[in-house]
C-alpha cells in the first residue's frame, strides 16, 4: 500500500506541476488536450494521434473521434495484407491492422499501413500506382500489387505525407469509384 500511495501523490504532483506551468492568456492553467478514439484499440491512439497532428500541420482539420473511425488489431486471414478499411454499412470507416504484421515492424512501418488506411477511411483516397524513375512507389496509398518499392524512411517520410494530404487527391476514391 506504501509504494502504491507514494506513486499516487507522485503522480497529483506532476499534474498540478505541468499545470501550473502552462498558462493561458488570461492566466488560468490550461489543461492539457486529452484526445481518446472510442471503438479504437489503445495501441493504435498514437498512430491517430499523429495522423490528425501531420493534418494540422498542413492546414488540414482531422477529428478521427468526430468522424466515428474505429480500428483495431487483430489477425487478418487474407495474404500479404497487412490492413484494411472497411467501407460497409454494418462496420463503416473501420481500420483494421494485422496483430501479427503489426508485433513484427517497427514504429515507422506501422505507421505507414495505419497511415495508408487512414488516407482510405478519413481522406477518401483510392490507391495510387505511380512511381519515380527509379521503381519507387511515389505514395503511400499504393496497392501493393503493382512492381514498385516503397521507399518510406525517416529521409522521406515528409515527402510521402505531403503527398497523402495533398488536396488533388483527396475524395478520388469517390471519382474513381474503386474500392
Amino acid at each position: 500500500m506504501g509504494i502504491q500511495h507514494a506513486r499516487l501523490v507522485m503522480y497529483f504532483i506532476v499534474v498540478i506541476a505541468s499545470l501550473s506551468a502552462c498558462k493561458s492568456d488570461d492566466g488560468a492553467p490550461e489543461v492539457p488536450e486529452l484526445r481518446e478514439f472510442p471503438g479504437v484499440d489503445e495501441r493504435l491512439w498514437p498512430f491517430f494521434i499523429r495522423f490528425e497532428d501531420e493534418a494540422a500541420d498542413r492546414g488540414i482539420t482531422i477529428d478521427l473521434a468526430r468522424e466515428g473511425i474505429t480500428g483495431v488489431i487483430q489477425s487478418i486471414d487474407e495474404e500479404n495484407v497487412a490492413g484494411t478499411c472497411n467501407f460497409n454499412r454494418q462496420v463503416p470507416n473501420h481500420v483494421m491492422v494485422d496483430e501479427e504484421f503489426f508485433n513484427r515492424v517497427n514504429d515507422l512501418f506501422r505507421e505507414f499501413i495505419i497511415f495508408h488506411e487512414l488516407g482510405h477511411c478519413t481522406l477518401f483516397r483510392d490507391h495510387l500506382e505511380t512511381e519515380d524513375q527509379f521503381g519507387r512507389c511515389t505514395s503511400m496509398m499504393r496497392s501493393g500489387v503493382e512492381d514498385c518499392r516503397d521507399n518510406y524512411s525517416l529521409s522521406t517520410r515528409t515527402t510521402y505525407l505531403d503527398e497523402l494530404y495533398d488536396e488533388q487527391f483527396r475524395g478520388d476514391i469517390f471519382r474513381t469509384g474503386a474500392n
